[in-house]
C-alpha cells in the first residue's frame, strides 16, 4: 500500500466502494485542431477558471460556451485546494456538450487531485469546499454516518474511550457536506461517475496532454494503455497498491519533467524516446507551479500549471495554440511562446513587464534565470 491510498469507508446504503466495471474507453488522439486552449491546474478556483474562460473568448457572460471549435484542455487537478471545487465541476460538465455541439471539444484530464478524490483520499478538500455539498438533510446524513462509524468500532471491540470526545472528533473531520461529497464521487455519484470517463492523457496535433508527466517506467506505454490502467484502478480500488495512479513515476504524479535540469542527458534521452512513441514535439504538463507557461527542454516539454488558484496566488495565463502556432496569454496579452529553441528568458521578460511589482516573476528574471 503507498503511503497515498487511504481507503474510503463504506457509507451506509452508498453500495461498494470498489470493484465496479470501469467505464468504455474515449478518443484520445485528435487532429487538424485549428485552435487550443490548455488551462494548468485550477484548484476549485470558480473565479479564476471564469476569467481564463473569458480572457481565452470560450464562454459568454452567461457562462455559455461560444468558443466554436477551439479544444479546451483542463490539464488536471481542477478540484481540492481551493472552496469551490463543485462550481468547477459544474461549470465543466455544463460545458462539455455545448462544446462539442459547437464543433469543440472540453477535455477535462485526470490529475492526482481527481484520482485522491476518487479514492478517498481526502488531505486537500477544504472545510469550506465540503459546505458546497451540502444539503437539506446534511445533519442528518452526518449523523448517521458517526452512528454508523461508532457501531463499527464497537462490533470490531475497538469502542473509544471517551465517546464524547470521539463524536467531537469525527464532527471536526467530517463536516457538513463530507457525506454529501462522498456520495458525489461515488462511481454512479453525479461527479464520481463523469470523472471516471475522463482521460489521463491525450494528443492533439502534434502536443501530448497529461498532468504530471512520463518517466522512464512508463516511456514505453501508449496513450491507450495509460488511459485504460487509470480507469481499470479507479473503477477497483484493490489495484490502487501497486498501480500507476498513485505511483510516483506515473503519470498523474511525476515531476521530473518540470524539475529536472534540462541539461540532464537521461532526460534529453527519455524525452527523445517519448516524443517518438507519441509521433509528438511537444509534452503539455502541468502539477508543478511554475512563474509563468515555460518551455523547457527547448520546448519539448512545456509547463502550464501557474499557480492559477487563490492558494498558489499565481497569475492568469494559459496556454494557446493557434493554426500551430504557440503562445502565452498572460494578464490578457498574447505572447508568443519560444517552443522550438527561442529565448525564454526574452520572453519571461515580456511576461514580467505585466506582473505587479515585486511578483516572483519579476523577481526570477531580475537574477537573469527562468
Amino acid at each position: 500500500m503507498t503511503r497515498r491510498v487511504a481507503w474510503l469507508m463504506v457509507l451506509a446504503g452508498a453500495g461498494p466502494a470498489f470493484a465496479q466495471a470501469p467505464p468504455d474507453a474515449s478518443p484520445d488522439t485528435f487532429k487538424d485542431v485549428r485552435r487550443i486552449v490548455a488551462i494548468g491546474d485550477i484548484h476549485g478556483d470558480y473565479q479564476r477558471l471564469l476569467e481564463v474562460l473569458r480572457t481565452a473568448a470560450l464562454v459568454d457572460s452567461r457562462n455559455a460556451w461560444v468558443g466554436g471549435a477551439t479544444h479546451l484542455v483542463l490539464d488536471g487537478d481542477f478540484v481540492d485546494r481551493g472552496d469551490h471545487s463543485r462550481q468547477v465541476l459544474d461549470l465543466l460538465m455544463d460545458l462539455e456538450p455545448q462544446a462539442q455541439k459547437a464543433g469543440g471539444r472540453l477535455h477535462a484530464l485526470i490529475g492526482n487531485h481527481e484520482a485522491m478524490d476518487i479514492y478517498g483520499d481526502l488531505r486537500y478538500v477544504t472545510k469550506d469546499d465540503f459546505a458546497g455539498f451540502q444539503g437539506p438533510n446534511s445533519k442528518d446524513a452526518q449523523e448517521r454516518q458517526m452512528r454508523a462509524s461508532l457501531d463499527d468500532l464497537k462490533r470490531r471491540g475497538m469502542p473509544p474511550p471517551d465517546e464524547t470526545a470521539w463524536r467531537r472528533k469525527f464532527q471536526d473531520e467530517h463536516p457538513l457536506g463530507w457525506v454529501e461529497h462522498r456520495l458525489a464521487f461515488q462511481p454512479d455519484g453525479k461527479y464520481g461517475k463523469w470523472l471516471r470517463q475522463r482521460n489521463a492523457i491525450i494528443k492533439i496535433n502534434d502536443a501530448v496532454f497529461l498532468h504530471g508527466g512520463i518517466s522512464q517506467k512508463y516511456a514505453a506505454a501508449t496513450r491507450r494503455e495509460i488511459n485504460t490502467k487509470v480507469r481499470e484502478e479507479l473503477a477497483d480500488f484493490t489495484r490502487l497498491a501497486e498501480g500507476i495512479v498513485t505511483d510516483d513515476d506515473g503519470p498523474l504524479w511525476y515531476r521530473g519533467l518540470a524539475q529536472q535540469p534540462e541539461d540532464n542527458q537521461e532526460m534529453a534521452a527519455l524525452l527523445a524516446r517519448v516524443l517518438a512513441m507519441h509521433e509528438a514535439r511537444h509534452i503539455v504538463i502541468g502539477h508543478t507551479p511554475q512563474i509563468a507557461v515555460l518551455p523547457r527542454f527547448d520546448g519539448k516539454v512545456i509547463a502550464i500549471d501557474v499557480g492559477l488558484s487563490q492558494p498558489f496566488n499565481g497569475p492568469p495565463a494559459f496556454l494557446l495554440i493557434e493554426d500551430g502556432k504557440y503562445f502565452a496569454v498572460h494578464r490578457g496579452q498574447r505572447l508568443e511562446l519560444p517552443v522550438d529553441g527561442g529565448n525564454v528568458l526574452q520572453y519571461l521578460r515580456s511576461a514580467a513587464a505585466l506582473e505587479p511589482d515585486n511578483s516572483r516573476l519579476r523577481r526570477q528574471v531580475q537574477k537573469g534565470r527562468p
